[in-house]
């Protein structure tokens, strides 16, 4: 049998068959330097602290580490106003309304994408004031109201980790201590079923200001939940925030103002 060099060899390979030859060699040189499915697992079970939770198989854990679902936080844009807790609120000051102009409620300065918003006048109460004194000027407020849905599956979460292992749901919120009514300030949180309808567990808050104090800060709102029971799919994340139109002689715009709202889930199991 004749041998041929390796010259000889590498000049009878067509072109058509050393295209074919380095893909092969690409995909051998990919597959050897990807990373086996339970070394993501390992990777996120490790980094997360998941010991004991339920981590199927089944899951694309590179994907799931790349999500990045813990600790995070969940709600878009979470600082419309451009604020920061770590500042304090900007003094307070009204913007200017024409003078005579119909009240309506006024667009809040700010950007809120991946917001739904709403406004819900309340009506004037006038019962204290006498029958013979002349209104000059007079408050209307008004409740904004801004809220997001947040699905947990799209995040990164499976489950096996929401219905069993049920890790804790953080709530955070920041609102001014604006002082225009005793009222000023609502959260509303409802984890929701599969279907983001059914409610697992819920909190509020309807807080009451103390209209001496002259502090004028940000005041901070927390909850965490625990033990929820299993189903819990979805978060329903609503806060309310009062403003106030001056009418009359004295034409003005207030607002409470919020900031550094969040949702995140820590990879901690809860007890129920």
């Amino acid at each position: 049998m004749k041998c041929l060099h390796y010259s000889q060899l590498w000049s009878k390979i067509s072109g058509e068959m050393l295209v074919h030859l380095l893909f092969c060699v690409g995909v051998i040189s990919l597959f050897l330097s990807a990373k086996p499915i339970s070394d993501w697992k390992e990777k996120c079970e490790r980094e997360w602290g998941l010991r004991g939770a339920p981590m199927p198989d089944n899951l694309d854990w590179e994907s799931v580490y790349g999500a990045q679902p813990f600790q995070r936080n969940l709600l878009k844009n979470y600082s419309p106003h451009g604020l920061s807790k770590d500042r304090s609120p900007p003094n307070p000051k009204h913007e200017k309304v024409q003078m005579g102009r119909p009240f309506e409620p006024q667009v809040t300065a700010g950007d809120f994408s991946g917001w739904n918003t709403s406004n819900e006048v309340l009506p004037d109460d006038m019962s204290e004031v006498p029958e013979d004194v002349v209104i000059c000027a007079w408050p209307t407020f008004y409740w904004f109201t801004m809220e997001q849905i947040v699905d947990l599956k799209v995040e990164g979460f499976w489950d096996e980790l929401l219905d069993e292992f049920q890790p804790e749901i953080v709530v955070k919120d920041w609102y001014e201590e604006s002082r225009l009514d005793s009222h000023i300030y609502e959260l509303h949180v409802k984890l929701l079923g599969a279907h983001n309808s059914t409610v697992i567990s819920e909190y509020s808050l309807q807080p009451t200001e103390n209209l001496k104090s002259q502090s004028y800060t940000w005041k901070e709102v927390s909850y965490v939940f625990s033990g929820y029971g299993p189903g819990v799919r979805y978060v329903h994340f609503k806060h309310r925030l009062k403003n106030m139109h001056m009418n009359g002689m004295v034409n003005g715009f207030y607002q409470t103002l919020f900031t550094e709202s969040s949702l995140m889930v820590n990879p901690q199991k809860t007890s129920s």
